[in-house]
């Protein structure tokens, strides 16, 4: 049997590392943003990206090779048609997407640890970097800049059964546990003005979260705090929310989760738990591409309803409301008063709608 030497080229290229690697770093270091300006050497560029000469110039080197940028004869570097993409104020720029310090960017090269998934089933960073994604991003101040630039500020995942679906008229307290930068709280307290509210995050998001909740005037009614929802929750608030915020996490921690959620509660409160589901159509473009990403990344992309009740029952809630649903979003309510095994057997119109 002889070797078909392009199959073999074919597979090499597939498996190559060098190329996406370096077309992160070019976007990480801004580098078509730079020569946008004018053409530049390398230690022109080297110093206004606190970069060694010599490694860049080997990265510059390559890129070229690549079509991204060209070199003159004065050895000075310009943006090809092809590299243009990579300016952040190109229509079309995917320049902070794939930073290789992006919170994308940071997801993606996560992949290396892809062995691990497939072997264990488990997510692919920690294996990677040693820590799981949010922590390492929430934690680290490195990653406040992509924070701040990758950063939602419109609600999205059908998030508007949260605004809409819920009866908030009851509800005087709030708190979107895990709640990132405060878009969805900031919607809440917009569209319900009697609301007042709190987002929880890690420090880096809290920080965001708070200056987004002064900026949006709403200084007097919400406030950013920064914590961890694996430790004992600030009490006081009537709903405690969840949006979003299971799907990556393991079984067991996200009992945890909701436990801390319920104690915080306490027997008055109630746990709303808005969780979403990823799911990838079979039919979908790139579908299995997709579905691989999603499941090296995310603990447990897809749970069901009657699995969140699970879920709610062993950490001593028990559901005392389900709400409207959309193929990536639903809604239930969780009560730490009564008997956990009693739940509420099928959707019904909210107590107080």
């Amino acid at each position: 049997m002889t070797t078909n030497g392009s199959n073999v080229e074919s597979l090499l290229d597939m498996a190559d590392l060098v190329r996406p690697n370096a077309v992160r770093v070019a976007a990480a270091l801004k580098l078509a943003d730079h020569l946008a300006e004018h053409p530049m050497t390398v230690e022109e560029l080297a110093e206004r990206t606190d970069s060694h000469p010599v490694m860049l110039g080997k990265l510059l080197r390559y890129l070229v090779d690549l079509g991204l940028f060209r070199v003159d004869d004065a050895e000075k570097y310009t943006v090809s048609e092809l590299g243009e993409p990579l300016r952040r104020d190109f229509p079309q720029s995917v320049g902070q997407f794939l930073s290789a310090e992006g919170l994308f960017g940071r997801i993606e090269l996560g992949l290396v640890g892809l062995l691990h998934s497939v072997r264990t089933g488990e997510p692919c960073h920690a294996a990677a970097f040693g820590r799981e994604y949010w922590d390492e991003i929430n934690n680290d101040p490195a990653f406040l800049p992509a924070l701040e630039a990758e950063g939602t500020t419109r609600i999205g995942w059908d998030a508007e059964l949260v605004v809409d679906g819920y009866d908030w008229t009851g509800v005087s307290r709030v708190m979107d546990v895990g709640g990132n930068n405060g878009t969805l709280l900031i919607e809440l307290l917009t569209r319900h003005p009697h609301l007042r509210g709190t987002v929880l995050d890690l420090p880096n998001l809290a920080h965001i979260a708070q200056r987004r909740i002064e900026q949006a005037g709403l200084a007097g009614r919400a406030e950013a705090r920064a914590g961890s929802f694996f430790d004992p929750l600030p009490g006081g608030h009537d709903v405690y929310l969840l949006s979003g915020i299971l799907a990556d996490w393991s079984d067991e921690r996200a009992i945890t989760i909701l436990r801390r959620c319920g104690e915080a509660a306490g027997p008055e409160g109630k746990v709303l738990l808005a969780e979403i589901a990823l799911v990838v159509p079979a039919a979908a473009p790139g579908a299995a591409r997709t579905d691989l990403f999603i499941a090296a990344t995310v603990p447990n992309p897809v749970r069901s309803v009657d699995r969140l009740r699970e879920l709610g029952r062993s950490a001593g809630l028990r559901a005392t409301w389900e709400g409207p649903s959309t193929p990536v979003r639903s809604l239930l309510e969780f009560s730490a008063g009564g008997d956990a095994d009693e739940d509420v057997g099928a959707p019904r119109e909210h107590a107080d709608a």
